[in-house]
């Protein structure tokens, strides 16, 4: 249980309603702020504003899946309220404070460094990353039925990358009965490729495969699809791309030439907020336990 442990929510969207159920049912103390549109109600948590008193007593803080933009702001689908994580806010946080975000960007990262205190981001974890790329998966499969006229069975699909969420797509385009081939950087991955069924090739080679694709999921974070790759796809090809914004596709030439490429990051916020919510919250209820637990033993 989470009993006398203090709360404070901030913003976020259909996701945070399942973070908000599950601490509440284990008694912690949550106090939330941005939800005062919200009109389903949060048995437990108690709605305030964003101000210096709230932040006093805080053991954690939870921010939404990106943290804040590079101006402090939150992110918030419920509320009109502009809310901003300022450095008078940080000044105010107890020592032991600890913030929880999905993401973190520079903003929050240099506040957090500059008063010493702890941040964590979710979504580096592997455990988040494994459980988030089943909806994420879906998510793309989906994106993929909506935006083309064929069936997954039978059509030749390429994934950029075989990390945590590029594994688990590949199984499940694999499992719909596509012909998939897997780009990949490391021998170790080339290997699992082969030995999982797919179609591997090194991403040195990417220029050399994509002549004959129906459908291409990039889910590397660095501009890898780029003109010369667009260039050589068949007209019909569609993009979707699963990787963080800006994505890695080079999204004015494929809209010059004609070819449908999306950008697709955040899927499992999108396509089931319910489950992407109970992921986090089941994470984020594990590790404010075991802080709790810590600090209990040392005191």
């Amino acid at each position: 249980m989470l009993t006398g442990v203090q709360v404070v929510l901030l913003g976020g969207d259909a996701r945070q309603l399942e973070v908000i159920r599950k601490l509440t049912e284990l008694d912690a103390s949550v106090t939330i702020a941005g939800f005062d549109q919200l009109h389903t109600p949060l048995d437990g948590a108690v709605r305030a504003d964003m101000n210096v008193e709230l932040m006093k007593t805080a053991d954690a803080v939870i921010l939404p899946a990106v943290g804040t933009d590079d101006d402090g702001r939150i992110m918030t689908v419920f509320s009109d309220q502009e809310l901003i994580l300022s450095e008078e806010l940080f000044e105010v946080l107890p020592k032991h404070c600890i913030i929880y975000a999905g993401m973190a960007k520079t903003y929050l990262r240099d506040l957090c460094s500059k008063h010493m205190i702890r941040l964590v981001e979710l979504f580096d974890r592997d455990d988040v990353a494994i459980y988030n790329s089943i909806p994420t998966a879906e998510g793309a499969v989906m994106m993929a039925i909506q935006n083309t006229d064929i069936t997954i069975h039978g059509s030749s699909c390429m994934v950029l990358g075989l990390g945590r969420t590029g594994l688990t797509l590949a199984r499940t385009l694999q499992g719909l009965g596509a012909k998939v081939k897997v780009g990949v950087r490391r021998e170790e991955h080339y290997a699992r490729a082969y030995e999982m069924g797919f179609e591997p090739f090194y991403i040195k080679e990417l220029l050399q495969n994509v002549g004959n694709i129906d459908l291409l999921f990039n889910t590397i974070p660095t501009m890898i699809v780029t003109a010369q790759i667009i260039a050589n796809l068949p007209s019909r090809a569609v993009i979707i791309d699963l990787a963080s914004k800006p994505g890695g596709t080079d999204f004015r030439f494929a809209e010059k030439r004609g070819i449908k490429a999306l950008l697709a990051p955040g899927l499992p916020g999108i396509v089931a907020p319910k489950t992407a919510g109970r992921i986090i919250a089941d994470c984020l209820s594990r590790l404010i336990k075991e802080e709790t637990s810590k600090r209990g033993n040392e005191q």
